[in-house]
């Protein structure tokens, strides 16, 4: 059972009144936190603490990890009663973590893989997480992914790029029922400052790497987006849906 315990902010109050009541040993409470602030699993330390800290558990980047480490590390994350976020995750290695975890989700485009174990729905509104063109769909679904893992509601709106702004036009309606507006985009990364100046919502620009060659991976896109004539729009590196669903949920529980 004290492996079972679920180390959010919610549970670190359960355990304090159960000891203010008498229901509940000192020995035993100080066994429940054990693993605060972290676990040691030699090659990674999982942070326990981060819920507590930041609202939101430890994320697992799963480039450049095995599957077998990256189950590890899952397994620890479970056993304290934590949901788990897998992103940046191959269909490969996503094979191997479902064959372990039943419970795994796995979203191919967005490669994002999650479990989760009882989710808080939070936020006062609604997160809206537009991409310019199909090809910005993987770092969208990014970001909505993240954002809804968090416990916000998300709504996506896709393909409504600057080379047909009929398109966006007939989705104007939507930015008024927003809290936040995420805008992935690619090429030139004009998007966002269309958005920008349609809605008096907080704009958060994502450069996608879509484009030809002076498109530079992204870059032009980025400069584009931080040099917007429209002003308080934040901007998030190239291809960091994740960033973007993040800081997005923040501002929606604020």
């Amino acid at each position: 059972k004290l492996k079972e315990v679920v180390l959010r902010p919610e549970k670190i109050k359960e355990i304090l009144e159960s000891i203010k009541k008498g229901e509940m040993e000192t020995d035993e409470a100080v066994e429940r936190l054990r693993r605060l602030p972290f676990s040691d699993l030699g090659f990674a330390k999982v942070d326990c603490h981060r819920e507590l800290r930041q609202g939101y558990p430890e994320v697992i980047f799963g480039e450049g990890k095995s599957a077998e480490k990256i189950a590890v590390i899952m397994r620890e994350m479970l056993k304290e009663g934590q949901n788990v976020l897998v992103t940046r995750l191959d269909e490969s290695k996503a094979s191997v973590l479902k064959e372990i975890f039943d419970t795994a989700e796995y979203f191919k485009e967005a490669r994002i893989l999650r479990i989760l174990q009882g989710v808080k729905k939070r936020g006062q509104g609604k997160i809206y997480v537009v991409a310019a063109g199909t090809s910005d769909i993987p770092v969208a679904g990014e970001a909505e992914a993240t954002a809804s893992f968090l416990g916000s509601k998300v709504e996506t709106v896709y393909d409504v790029g600057v080379a047909g702004l009929h398109r966006l036009v007939g989705t104007k309606k939507l930015f008024s029922r927003a809290r936040i507006v995420v805008v992935v985009a690619g090429m030139e990364g004009a998007l966002p400052s269309v958005i920008g100046g349609m809605t008096d919502k907080p704009i958060i620009a994502v450069p996608s790497s879509v484009g030809y060659g002076t498109s530079l991976g992204g870059l032009t896109a980025l400069f584009a987006m931080l040099n917007s004539c429209v002003p308080g729009i934040a901007v998030m590196n190239i291809d960091n849906g994740f960033g973007a669903g993040v800081l997005a949920h923040k501002i929606n529980t604020l």
